[in-house]
């Protein structure tokens, strides 16, 4: 036997032994933390968000007029506000001016006069109210200003938003009421139209009012103006004005968007049933479950180590006669 067989049994003999021991290679588990293959991490929440803030306005007089002028087709823009506040504010302002170039030799155009205008915005984290009250309202246009477009005895908006209850908007016209200089009766909710002849024409809305879940307007008269004065160098004057105008918005939280849900996955396989698993005949198949009649000392082995300890008794005697045999033939 040459050197080669000699190491060849060598090895052998440590293999048996080895497994003999019931030595198992190490398993390295994976971290805990670590998601599983295929199955993506779920989405952050989002942040909730922040709680709306409560709002109120209010406005006595709002022009949005276009006047042409007689001499080189000059167009001039109103557009005027008259004691508009924002939350927390009050305005009490009974005459709104507007000085125009070109008409009435550059006077100024009073467009409103009140015995009373005041226009009020409150709002807490209770509540968020706007409201405006006029008396003896005249509302006048460029170029005519000895005729009213319109005269009201009394007007009022409101509209109230309040944090546990609906919102509320209420608008009213009361006592008489003259367009161009004709006493017209009004129906809340529905339009109605004044036409002068040399004069021009009036439409009228009243009592407009919106509410929503949060929000709240109201208007007390909303007029829709086109009149031809033809004096005082003014040929056209046309667009809206607007008497008595409340708003508001409720305070509260905000509704959070809700955070997008992690696609469904495919269920588990189930764990095999022990009682029907094969068992594993390979040697590196890792330990047998142990059973409660086991008497093996907790030395690592298991039911093969009776056989793995007669073959390498088996192969130690084998190796020893080799071995034997080897020194003979050199002598």
């Amino acid at each position: 036997m040459n050197s080669t067989t000699v190491r060849t049994t060598a090895v052998m003999l440590a293999a048996t032994a080895a497994l003999a021991t019931g030595a198992a290679p190490a398993v390295h588990a994976a971290p805990a933390s670590a998601p599983a293959a295929g199955v993506p991490a779920a989405p952050a929440a989002r942040p909730a968000a922040a709680p709306r803030t409560p709002t109120a306005h209010a406005a006595v007089l709002r022009t949005g007029l276009d006047v042409s002028l007689l001499d080189g087709g000059v167009r001039l823009p109103v557009n005027a506000v008259l004691n508009e506040v924002r939350a927390p504010a009050t305005a009490d302002r009974t005459a709104l001016s507007v000085r125009l170039d070109g008409v009435d030799q550059g006077r100024p155009v009073q467009l409103l006069r009140a015995d009373v205008a005041s226009a009020k915005a409150t709002a807490d984290a209770a509540r968020a109210e706007g409201s405006v009250k006029l008396a003896k309202a005249r509302v006048h246009l460029p170029g005519l200003p000895l005729l009213s477009v319109v005269e009201a005895d009394q007007v009022s908006a409101r509209a109230v938003c309040p944090a546990d209850a609906p919102p509320t908007a209420e608008a009213n016209l009361l006592g008489s009421v003259t367009v161009l200089g004709e006493r017209v009766t009004l129906t809340p909710g529905e339009r109605s139209t004044v036409a002068v002849p040399g004069v021009g024409e009036v439409v009228l809305d009243l009592s407009r009012r919106t509410t929503t879940s949060t929000t709240a307007t109201a208007t007390a008269l909303e007029l829709k103006v086109a009149v031809n004065p033809l004096n005082l160098n003014v040929a056209k004057v046309s667009g809206t004005v607007t008497l008595a105008e409340a708003g508001c918005s409720a305070p509260g939280s905000a509704t959070a968007s809700p955070a997008p849900s992690a696609p469904a996955t495919s269920p588990a396989a189930p764990a095999p049933d022990p009682s029907t698993a094969a068992p594993d005949p390979s040697p590196a198949g890792g330990t047998t479950p142990r059973t409660p009649d086991a008497n093996l000392a907790e030395t690592g082995g298991d039911s093969r180590t009776p056989y793995l300890a007669g073959g390498a008794a088996a192969l130690l005697v084998a190796g020893a006669v080799a071995l034997k045999l080897a020194r003979g033939s050199r002598a």
